[in-house]
């Protein structure tokens, strides 16, 4: 299965509308990743607290489908996937009661953190990324045997 995160959404995730701020849905997308690595072992504290490597974001989108209101039951599942040897990208799917109300990507590439100079991903990444995926792969055939 891809990894799901579950969230409520508060009142300081909306706008003056009384729906979540745009922005606020990659920050919830981001709360997702970091859930992720904490369960595969991955010390957070380590990972984001003056790393030698770090993992920045070069490219982000959200498609909004429907609106999220304060007390939302959100569940967040996330696939990550290796796309060359020094970056990754994670696809979000944001569903209400079984209802995708988002979609999101987010794009990682490695740096060196001292040189911000690009580098291979490290292994302990590697491994968070073949493990997701290989679980999402594993839900989607599973999924698709239940259609037939």
């Amino acid at each position: 299965m891809p990894f799901t995160y579950n969230r409520t959404v508060r009142f300081h995730d909306t706008d003056a509308a009384g729906v979540v701020y745009f922005a606020n849905v990659l920050g919830i997308c981001h709360e997702a990743y970091e859930e992720s690595l904490e369960a595969s072992s991955i010390n957070l504290k380590v990972f984001f607290t003056h790393p030698s490597v770090g993992f920045p974001i070069v490219h982000a989108s959200v498609d909004f489908l429907r609106p999220m209101f304060v007390g939302d039951k959100l569940l967040i599942s996330l696939i990550p996937q290796k796309i060359g040897v020094d970056k990754f990208e994670i696809t979000y799917g944001i569903t209400v009661a079984e209802v995708v109300v988002a979609k999101a990507i987010t794009r990682h590439v490695c740096i060196d953190v001292s040189s911000r100079s690009k580098q291979e991903l490290p292994d302990e990444i590697i491994q968070w990324l073949e493990t997701n995926h290989r679980d999402a792969e594993g839900a989607e055939r599973r999924r698709s045997r239940e259609i037939m």
